[in-house]
Formats: C-alpha cells, structure tokens, sequence
C-alpha cells in the first residue's frame, strides 16, 4: 500500500514535502546553480540575476532547514560565508537537470501556446 497512487496526495507523504522543497520559485534555481560549485551569497545573486538578497537569504534558510544546503562560516576578516550542497542535496542535482532539459527543450512550445491562448 505504500506506493498506492493516492497516497502522494497525503498530507504526511514524502512526496509532497519534495514538492513543496521545489515548488518555491527560487529553490531549484539555488539548487542548481549550487549545483557547480560552492558560492558566497553576492556569487549566488548575481549568477542567478531578479532575486533579491533578502529572498536568496530565506531561501537559502530554508534549504539548509531540509538539509539540502550547507553554510560555511570562514574565520577571516573580513568574514566570508559560503553555502554548498549536502550529500542530501546532490540527490537532486540529476532531477534538476531532467526539468532544466524539459524547459530548455519546450519552453518556446509553451510560450508559443500562452500567446495563442491569450484572452
């Protein structure tokens, strides 16, 4: 019964935390971008451009609350922080990059057909 098709529809269903993770307009872009190589929050706004400072921070926040993201504090002066993908988090790197595929390959399709549909 674990794998009955309605149950990705429960409340409590694993299935739904990780759609909750990636719904959130910005995590996936974090996700990937982080997906290259550790970056210092300046690195990670401008590399993904139109996010606020204060919206990469909340984000990053709660990444690392579901154990995706790490944060690296540098004992320097001045301080330098670093965020990283946990083990927990590469798991989504080859995902991501199925949907990134999707998007690069029909996005025009899709726009296409929002202009067409236009009321």
């Amino acid at each position: 019964m674990h794998n009955a098709p309605g149950q990705a529809f429960l409340a409590d269903c694993p299935t739904r935390l990780a759609v909750e993770i990636i719904a959130e307009k910005w995590a996936v872009i974090v996700l990937f971008a982080l997906s290259l190589q550790p970056r210092r929050p300046g690195d990670l706004a401008q590399l993904i451009g139109g996010i606020s400072h204060k919206v990469l921070t909340q984000t990053l926040r709660r990444l690392q609350a579901y154990g995706l993201v790490e944060r690296h504090a540098f004992a320097e002066a001045p301080p330098r922080v670093e965020y990283s993908l946990t083990q927990l988090g590469q798991t989504l790197v080859e995902p991501i990059k199925v949907l990134t595929d999707w998007a690069r390959d029909n996005g025009e399709a899709v726009v296409d057909f929002q202009e067409q549909n236009e009321l």
